[in-house]
């Protein structure tokens, strides 16, 4: 039995070759270079799990939280936190399961980025790979959009010269850039980065909401409507669903079989994060929160606000990164460049993916209800059903159960547990989450769009002043009024 087990290990580990020289440096530049360019340790893996779970969403978790009320806010957070780490569990066991069978029939992949929609075909067939494809690449778009509504929704609050729709072309520009990160393999430091960002930004809410104390007046009515219920609910389904990722993620380790409880462990860190700020956040301004869904609208500027923006807009930066780069592999694959040992050749084919995303985020501008829509929508097939019936159909034989690589866990009941948290996955999240939360969410995103309209030039922006009526005598007419945060919904 051990030595099965070495022979399994020693299979699974793999070579991972991307985009890179082979062979150890020679010089303290390139050691240097090595340092912060290549990872793949399972201390990366945590840091890219714990960056990209938690992004802007920390922003308008309060603005769930007003909806949901304080208790469902936290219940519905600790609940979907397990829930999306368990599907990140069963997702990195196909992962090591289709792997394993494929470098046993010496099938390599040095220069090739597995994907999830690969694991389904490998394991289950042309249709699930499909399905796969379509839900994830569908999520992943709308993921990038969202992380561009984020940075001009963000960078309003301390520059509002420009309006948010302008904001969006400067930053679907700048985000344009992550083209030339060639894979995740290559994010070590900018996910080190991204998580003290996050990390920065969820105490600065916290503590500045706790000093501000609360509002005149305030009140928590949540939760008052079924409609908000269900969409803050979806928004917490979403925050917990970053792991569309996850098969990326592991590939780039360089032992993908330690990624087991990494993504568990990463969302306990984002806990500590996300429960404290929200609770704040909401306990100083209750139902205001209803009409501003990012938690930077409602706090007082100061050189800690500022600095909490300018943080989390580099941080949706490498967010952008995260969510488009399984799409650029997509692209490369459909064209035939995925292979290309060129940086220049492959980033020039993958800039045609940054146009739709660019332009949706400039259709649909609306921060928070495009969360929940998204979670609703896609975010419950992709990380949460199809990963659960995945795992049940790829092992439903008992010879599949018998050679599988990894064995449930004791705790879980081995298979016939593991077969029943799966059936309450899938039918959870079906009724929940895509059911209630669809209709609420589709609902509560019509609204936003009857409201504000699409092309929206500043979503949620204070409304414009009306400039002084013109007098007869202008030695006696009143000064102008000013406001400095001039704008309007209307395009």
């Amino acid at each position: 039995m051990a030595t099965s087990d070495k022979v399994v290990e020693t299979v699974i580990v793999g070579n991972y070759v991307e985009m890179e020289t082979e062979g150890k440096p020679n010089d303290m530049k390139a050691r240097f270079s090595k340092f912060l360019w290549h990872g793949g340790s399972a201390y990366d893996a945590w840091f890219s799990c714990a960056s990209n779970q938690v992004a802007q969403v920390l922003l308008t978790l309060p603005y769930s939280f007003s909806q949901l009320g304080m208790l469902s806010g936290i219940c519905f957070q600790l609940f979907y936190g397990l829930l999306g780490s368990w599907t990140a569990y069963l997702i990195s066991v196909l992962y090591v399961e289709y792997r394993t069978r494929k470098e046993r029939e010496k099938v390599e992949f040095r220069n090739h980025v597995i994907q999830w929609f690969e694991v389904l075909d490998g394991l289950l067939g042309k249709y699930w790979r499909n399905v796969g494809l379509a839900f994830n690449c569908t999520f992943l778009l709308f993921g990038s959009v969202i992380q561009l509504i984020a940075c001009a929704s963000n960078i309003y609050y301390i520059n509002d010269n420009l309006d948010k729709r302008t904001w969006t072309y400067i930053f679907g520009a700048c985000c344009a850039t992550t083209v030339f990160i060639p894979s995740f393999h290559n994010y070590r430091m900018w996910s080190f980065l991204g998580l003290v960002m996050t990390t920065y930004t969820a105490w600065y809410l916290t503590i500045a909401s706790l000093l501000h104390g609360q509002v005149e007046g305030v009140k928590h009515s949540g939760p008052a409507k079924i409609v908000l219920y269900f969409t803050g609910a979806t928004n917490i389904l979403y925050t917990f669903g970053g792991h569309a990722v996850t098969v990326e993620i592991m590939h780039a380790m360089w032992k993908p079989q330690k990624f087991k409880a990494i993504y568990l462990l990463a969302t306990l860190y984002v806990l500590t994060l996300t429960l404290p700020s929200a609770a704040a956040v909401y306990w100083a301004f209750g139902d205001m929160l209803l009409n501003h869904s990012n938690a930077f609208a409602l706090l007082p500027r100061s050189p800690s606000r500022d600095m909490a923006v300018i943080l989390m807009l580099i941080h949706q930066f490498i967010t952008f990164g995260f969510a488009c780069t399984p799409l650029y592999f997509v692209w490369e694959k459909a064209i035939g460049m995925h292979e290309c040992k060129s940086l220049c050749k492959r980033a020039a084919a993958r800039l045609p993916v940054v146009i739709p995303i660019w332009f949706l985020a400039i259709i649909f501008p609306f921060f928070g209800p495009i969360n929940s829509t998204v979670g609703s929508l896609l975010v419950s097939f992709t990380v949460y059903i199809i990963p659960a019936l995945a795992h049940m159909f790829t092992f439903k034989s008992s010879a599949a159960r018998e050679n599988a690589v990894e064995q449930p866990p004791k705790f879980m009941g081995r298979w016939v547990g593991t077969y029943m948290m799966n059936s309450f996955v899938v039918v959870w999240v079906l009724i929940v989450g895509f059911g209630f939360g669809g209709w609420a969410s589709v609902t509560n995103f019509v609204h936003q769009i009857n409201t504000f309209g699409l092309f929206t030039k500043c979503y949620q922006c204070p409304p414009t002043m009306p400039p002084p009526l013109p007098h007869l005598n202008a030695t006696a007419a009143p000064p102008p009024l000013h406001h400095p945060l001039n704008h309007t919904h209307s395009p």
